[in-house]
Protein backbone atom coordinates (compact mmCIF):
# COMPACT_ATOMS: atom_id res chain seq x y z
CA UNK A 1 0.00 0.00 0.00
CA UNK A 2 1.30 3.35 -1.14
CA UNK A 3 1.60 5.79 1.96
CA UNK A 4 -0.22 8.59 0.56
CA UNK A 5 -4.63 8.06 0.72
CA UNK A 6 -6.18 9.10 -2.07
CA UNK A 7 -9.36 11.23 -0.73
CA UNK A 8 -12.94 9.86 -1.68
CA UNK A 9 -13.83 12.81 -4.35
CA UNK A 10 -10.48 11.73 -6.18
CA UNK A 11 -11.24 7.65 -6.00
CA UNK A 12 -14.89 8.94 -7.38
CA UNK A 13 -13.22 10.70 -10.37
CA UNK A 14 -11.28 7.62 -11.19
CA UNK A 15 -13.76 5.26 -11.19
CA UNK A 16 -15.69 7.78 -13.50
CA UNK A 17 -13.10 7.77 -15.77
CA UNK A 18 -12.96 4.20 -16.01
CA UNK A 19 -8.96 4.02 -14.47
CA UNK A 20 -7.76 2.42 -11.12
CA UNK A 21 -4.19 3.64 -11.48
CA UNK A 22 -3.04 6.64 -9.02
CA UNK A 23 -3.44 9.85 -10.38
CA UNK A 24 -0.94 12.74 -10.79
CA UNK A 25 -0.62 14.78 -7.32
CA UNK A 26 -4.09 16.09 -6.20
CA UNK A 27 -4.15 20.10 -6.22
CA UNK A 28 -6.25 21.82 -3.71
CA UNK A 29 -7.76 24.00 -6.18
CA UNK A 30 -8.57 21.03 -8.77
CA UNK A 31 -12.84 21.00 -9.37
CA UNK A 32 -14.83 19.34 -6.75
CA UNK A 33 -17.12 16.32 -8.20
CA UNK A 34 -21.05 16.76 -8.59
CA UNK A 35 -22.46 16.72 -5.43
CA UNK A 36 -25.49 13.78 -5.39
CA UNK A 37 -28.64 14.99 -6.84
CA UNK A 38 -31.53 15.27 -4.71
CA UNK A 39 -33.87 12.46 -5.99
CA UNK A 40 -37.44 11.26 -4.64
CA UNK A 41 -37.09 7.61 -6.01
CA UNK A 42 -35.75 5.24 -3.48
CA UNK A 43 -36.72 1.51 -4.81
CA UNK A 44 -35.94 2.04 -8.98
CA UNK A 45 -38.41 -0.03 -10.96
CA UNK A 46 -35.96 -0.97 -14.10
CA UNK A 47 -32.29 -0.07 -15.18
CA UNK A 48 -31.27 0.89 -18.90
CA UNK A 49 -28.25 -1.32 -18.69
CA UNK A 50 -26.26 -4.54 -20.03
CA UNK A 51 -25.84 -6.46 -17.26
CA UNK A 52 -24.02 -9.60 -16.81
CA UNK A 53 -26.89 -12.32 -17.23
CA UNK A 54 -26.56 -15.27 -19.28
CA UNK A 55 -28.94 -16.00 -21.74
CA UNK A 56 -29.82 -19.14 -20.44
CA UNK A 57 -31.57 -17.74 -16.85
CA UNK A 58 -34.62 -16.42 -16.25
CA UNK A 59 -35.54 -14.92 -13.05
CA UNK A 60 -39.23 -15.88 -13.54
CA UNK A 61 -37.98 -19.65 -13.94
CA UNK A 62 -35.94 -19.70 -10.63
CA UNK A 63 -38.61 -18.25 -8.65
CA UNK A 64 -41.01 -20.96 -10.42
CA UNK A 65 -38.16 -23.60 -8.83
CA UNK A 66 -38.78 -22.28 -5.59
CA UNK A 67 -40.08 -24.93 -3.10
CA UNK A 68 -43.63 -24.34 -2.04
CA UNK A 69 -44.07 -27.08 0.55
CA UNK A 70 -47.02 -27.68 2.61
CA UNK A 71 -48.92 -26.31 4.76
CA UNK A 72 -47.25 -22.71 4.79
CA UNK A 73 -48.15 -19.73 5.72
CA UNK A 74 -50.99 -19.51 3.62
CA UNK A 75 -52.88 -22.02 4.67
CA UNK A 76 -52.08 -21.28 8.71
CA UNK A 77 -49.34 -23.12 9.92
CA UNK A 78 -46.16 -20.54 10.88
CA UNK A 79 -43.50 -22.70 9.09
CA UNK A 80 -43.09 -20.48 5.63
CA UNK A 81 -41.78 -22.30 2.46
CA UNK A 82 -38.65 -21.79 0.42
CA UNK A 83 -40.92 -19.58 -1.58
CA UNK A 84 -42.01 -17.73 0.98
CA UNK A 85 -38.62 -16.82 2.75
CA UNK A 86 -37.05 -15.92 -0.98
CA UNK A 87 -40.34 -14.17 -2.35
CA UNK A 88 -38.26 -10.50 -1.62
CA UNK A 89 -35.04 -11.57 -3.47
CA UNK A 90 -36.69 -13.28 -6.54
CA UNK A 91 -38.85 -9.82 -7.10
CA UNK A 92 -36.45 -7.19 -5.85
CA UNK A 93 -32.61 -7.95 -6.46
CA UNK A 94 -32.00 -7.17 -9.81
CA UNK A 95 -31.09 -9.94 -12.15
CA UNK A 96 -27.53 -9.30 -12.66
CA UNK A 97 -26.74 -9.61 -9.28
CA UNK A 98 -29.36 -12.77 -8.50
CA UNK A 99 -28.25 -15.48 -11.51
CA UNK A 100 -24.70 -15.09 -9.72
CA UNK A 101 -26.26 -15.26 -6.32
CA UNK A 102 -28.84 -18.01 -6.89
CA UNK A 103 -27.26 -20.55 -5.33
CA UNK A 104 -26.15 -18.22 -2.30
CA UNK A 105 -29.86 -17.64 -1.58
CA UNK A 106 -30.43 -21.18 -1.11
CA UNK A 107 -27.86 -22.41 1.24
CA UNK A 108 -29.10 -23.75 4.91
CA UNK A 109 -27.88 -20.29 6.43
CA UNK A 110 -29.49 -18.42 3.97
CA UNK A 111 -32.83 -19.78 4.90
CA UNK A 112 -32.15 -19.38 8.58
CA UNK A 113 -31.61 -15.70 8.27
CA UNK A 114 -34.18 -15.02 6.41
CA UNK A 115 -36.74 -17.28 8.70
CA UNK A 116 -35.36 -15.12 11.50
CA UNK A 117 -36.60 -11.94 9.51
CA UNK A 118 -39.50 -13.43 9.11
CA UNK A 119 -39.80 -13.98 12.95
CA UNK A 120 -38.76 -10.51 13.34
CA UNK A 121 -41.60 -9.19 11.11
CA UNK A 122 -39.84 -8.87 7.63
CA UNK A 123 -42.04 -11.73 5.58
CA UNK A 124 -41.58 -12.08 2.12
CA UNK A 125 -42.40 -8.71 0.68
CA UNK A 126 -44.47 -7.63 3.74
CA UNK A 127 -42.97 -5.88 5.94
CA UNK A 128 -45.65 -4.07 8.14
CA UNK A 129 -47.38 -4.97 11.42
CA UNK A 130 -50.44 -2.70 12.56
CA UNK A 131 -49.01 0.38 9.93
CA UNK A 132 -45.79 0.49 11.62
CA UNK A 133 -42.36 -0.92 9.76
CA UNK A 134 -40.87 -4.26 11.97
CA UNK A 135 -37.36 -4.05 10.23
CA UNK A 136 -35.34 -1.30 8.24
CA UNK A 137 -35.00 -0.47 5.54
CA UNK A 138 -38.87 -1.49 4.26
CA UNK A 139 -38.82 -4.43 2.06
CA UNK A 140 -39.02 -2.72 -1.06
CA UNK A 141 -35.67 -0.95 -0.18
CA UNK A 142 -33.36 -4.03 1.15
CA UNK A 143 -31.72 -4.38 -2.26
CA UNK A 144 -32.65 -1.17 -3.56
CA UNK A 145 -28.20 -1.29 -3.91
CA UNK A 146 -28.40 -3.78 -6.60
CA UNK A 147 -30.74 -2.06 -8.38
CA UNK A 148 -29.19 1.23 -8.69
CA UNK A 149 -26.01 -0.45 -9.24
CA UNK A 150 -26.18 -3.39 -11.43
CA UNK A 151 -23.10 -5.72 -11.65
CA UNK A 152 -21.73 -4.81 -14.89
CA UNK A 153 -21.58 -1.33 -13.62
CA UNK A 154 -19.65 -1.70 -10.43
CA UNK A 155 -16.65 1.38 -10.64
CA UNK A 156 -16.37 1.89 -6.92
CA UNK A 157 -17.33 0.48 -3.65
CA UNK A 158 -18.22 1.95 -0.45
CA UNK A 159 -18.77 -0.14 2.96
CA UNK A 160 -20.99 0.25 5.75
CA UNK A 161 -22.05 -2.00 8.56
CA UNK A 162 -25.63 -1.25 9.55
CA UNK A 163 -28.07 0.21 7.86
CA UNK A 164 -29.18 3.68 9.96
CA UNK A 165 -32.10 2.62 12.08
CA UNK A 166 -34.08 6.02 13.02
CA UNK A 167 -37.30 6.35 11.71
CA UNK A 168 -37.27 7.21 7.82
CA UNK A 169 -33.53 7.28 7.41
CA UNK A 170 -32.44 3.77 5.74
CA UNK A 171 -33.66 2.82 2.11
CA UNK A 172 -30.99 0.42 1.22
CA UNK A 173 -28.09 2.49 0.25
CA UNK A 174 -24.91 2.59 2.88
CA UNK A 175 -24.63 6.48 4.05
CA UNK A 176 -27.60 7.64 2.42
CA UNK A 177 -30.79 8.80 3.86
CA UNK A 178 -33.97 9.81 1.71
CA UNK A 179 -34.44 13.37 0.51
CA UNK A 180 -35.61 15.55 3.31
CA UNK A 181 -33.83 13.89 6.42
CA UNK A 182 -31.33 15.23 8.31
CA UNK A 183 -27.85 14.34 7.02
CA UNK A 184 -26.63 11.93 9.86
CA UNK A 185 -23.15 12.61 11.49
CA UNK A 186 -20.79 10.39 9.71
CA UNK A 187 -22.14 11.43 6.51
CA UNK A 188 -21.88 14.92 7.08
CA UNK A 189 -18.09 13.94 8.10
CA UNK A 190 -17.76 12.58 4.47
CA UNK A 191 -18.82 15.87 3.76
CA UNK A 192 -16.04 17.78 5.89
CA UNK A 193 -13.63 15.69 4.37
CA UNK A 194 -13.66 16.10 0.81
CA UNK A 195 -14.30 20.06 1.46
CA UNK A 196 -11.17 19.93 3.15
CA UNK A 197 -9.08 18.44 0.00
CA UNK A 198 -11.23 20.53 -2.36
CA UNK A 199 -12.34 23.46 -1.33
CA UNK A 200 -14.42 24.71 -4.32
CA UNK A 201 -17.09 21.34 -3.39
CA UNK A 202 -20.16 22.51 -3.25
CA UNK A 203 -21.47 20.59 0.09
CA UNK A 204 -24.80 19.15 -0.35
CA UNK A 205 -27.36 20.10 2.04
CA UNK A 206 -28.73 16.71 1.93
CA UNK A 207 -27.67 13.13 2.33
CA UNK A 208 -29.68 11.39 -0.59
CA UNK A 209 -26.72 9.49 -2.62
CA UNK A 210 -28.72 7.72 -5.30
CA UNK A 211 -27.14 9.62 -7.78
CA UNK A 212 -23.50 7.92 -6.47
CA UNK A 213 -24.76 4.76 -6.82
CA UNK A 214 -26.84 5.15 -10.37
CA UNK A 215 -23.06 6.24 -11.71
CA UNK A 216 -21.49 3.12 -10.31
CA UNK A 217 -20.73 3.28 -6.60
CA UNK A 218 -22.12 0.40 -5.02
CA UNK A 219 -23.26 1.02 -1.45
CA UNK A 220 -23.59 -1.40 0.27
CA UNK A 221 -24.34 -2.27 4.01
CA UNK A 222 -23.05 -5.81 5.24
CA UNK A 223 -25.67 -6.10 7.40
CA UNK A 224 -28.77 -5.36 5.02
CA UNK A 225 -31.33 -4.83 7.70
CA UNK A 226 -31.70 -3.65 11.21
CA UNK A 227 -34.40 -3.63 13.70
CA UNK A 228 -35.64 -0.05 14.33
CA UNK A 229 -33.57 1.80 17.22
CA UNK A 230 -31.53 -0.70 17.72
CA UNK A 231 -28.10 -0.68 16.20
CA UNK A 232 -26.32 -4.03 15.22
CA UNK A 233 -29.46 -6.04 16.07
CA UNK A 234 -28.80 -8.11 12.81
CA UNK A 235 -25.33 -8.68 12.82
CA UNK A 236 -23.78 -12.04 12.99
CA UNK A 237 -27.26 -13.80 11.33
CA UNK A 238 -25.85 -14.68 7.77
CA UNK A 239 -25.73 -11.10 6.44
CA UNK A 240 -22.07 -11.07 6.85
CA UNK A 241 -21.70 -14.24 4.74
CA UNK A 242 -24.19 -13.35 2.22
CA UNK A 243 -22.45 -9.71 1.43
CA UNK A 244 -19.01 -11.14 1.58
CA UNK A 245 -20.37 -12.79 -1.59
CA UNK A 246 -21.13 -9.93 -3.34
CA UNK A 247 -17.71 -8.56 -2.61
CA UNK A 248 -16.25 -12.43 -4.27
CA UNK A 249 -18.38 -10.74 -7.53
CA UNK A 250 -17.54 -7.74 -7.20
CA UNK A 251 -13.97 -8.94 -6.81
CA UNK A 252 -13.89 -11.30 -10.42
CA UNK A 253 -16.87 -8.94 -12.25
CA UNK A 254 -15.96 -5.44 -10.80
CA UNK A 255 -14.62 -2.90 -13.34
CA UNK A 256 -16.25 -4.84 -16.28
CA UNK A 257 -14.77 -5.35 -19.45
CA UNK A 258 -16.68 -7.30 -22.69
CA UNK A 259 -15.73 -10.66 -22.90
CA UNK A 260 -13.94 -10.71 -25.95
CA UNK A 261 -11.31 -8.22 -24.19
CA UNK A 262 -11.13 -11.07 -21.15
CA UNK A 263 -7.84 -13.15 -20.63
CA UNK A 264 -9.67 -15.52 -19.15
CA UNK A 265 -13.06 -17.05 -18.32
CA UNK A 266 -12.07 -16.05 -14.92
CA UNK A 267 -11.33 -12.58 -14.89
CA UNK A 268 -14.37 -10.50 -16.18
CA UNK A 269 -13.30 -7.38 -14.68
CA UNK A 270 -10.54 -4.31 -15.33
CA UNK A 271 -10.81 -3.52 -11.59
CA UNK A 272 -12.58 -0.76 -9.24
CA UNK A 273 -11.78 1.48 -6.55
CA UNK A 274 -12.40 0.09 -2.93
CA UNK A 275 -13.19 2.49 -0.15
CA UNK A 276 -12.62 0.87 3.28
CA UNK A 277 -12.53 3.09 6.30
CA UNK A 278 -11.23 0.91 9.47
CA UNK A 279 -9.89 -2.43 10.77
CA UNK A 280 -13.45 -3.84 10.21
CA UNK A 281 -13.94 -2.94 6.65
CA UNK A 282 -10.43 -4.19 5.32
CA UNK A 283 -10.99 -7.22 7.02
CA UNK A 284 -14.00 -8.08 4.74
CA UNK A 285 -12.18 -6.88 1.22
CA UNK A 286 -8.56 -8.88 2.20
CA UNK A 287 -9.04 -11.39 0.14
CA UNK A 288 -9.83 -8.82 -3.39
CA UNK A 289 -7.38 -9.39 -5.94
CA UNK A 290 -4.88 -6.25 -5.09
CA UNK A 291 -3.34 -6.08 -8.61
CA UNK A 292 -6.38 -5.64 -10.04
CA UNK A 293 -7.92 -3.33 -7.45
CA UNK A 294 -7.35 0.03 -5.77
CA UNK A 295 -7.85 -0.80 -2.18
CA UNK A 296 -7.95 2.32 -0.28
CA UNK A 297 -7.91 1.80 3.26
CA UNK A 298 -7.61 4.43 6.12
CA UNK A 299 -8.22 4.59 9.87
CA UNK A 300 -12.07 5.75 10.91
CA UNK A 301 -12.57 9.54 11.45
CA UNK A 302 -16.14 9.67 11.79
CA UNK A 303 -18.21 10.96 14.96
CA UNK A 304 -18.25 8.34 18.18
CA UNK A 305 -21.97 7.35 17.39
CA UNK A 306 -23.66 5.06 16.29
CA UNK A 307 -25.88 6.35 13.50
CA UNK A 308 -23.71 4.45 11.34
CA UNK A 309 -22.14 0.78 12.41
CA UNK A 310 -18.13 1.05 10.92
Amino acid sequence: MAKRQLGLAEAFMNAANGAVARPAKRARTASPPPPPATTTSTAPTSVETTDLRSDSFSASQWKASLATGTGGPKEGSSAPSEADLLALEATTLHPSWLEHLQDELRKPYFLDLKRFLWSEGLRGTQDRQGGKLKVFPPARDVYAWSRYTPLRDVKVVILGQDPYHDDGQAHGLCFSVRPGVRIPPSLRNIYKEIKEEYPEFDVPKHGNLTALARSGVLLLNTSLTVSPHKAGSHSNRGWETFTDKVIDLVDRYGGHKPEADAESAGEMGKGVVVLAWGAWAAKRVAKMDKKKHLILTSAVRFPAVRDQQL
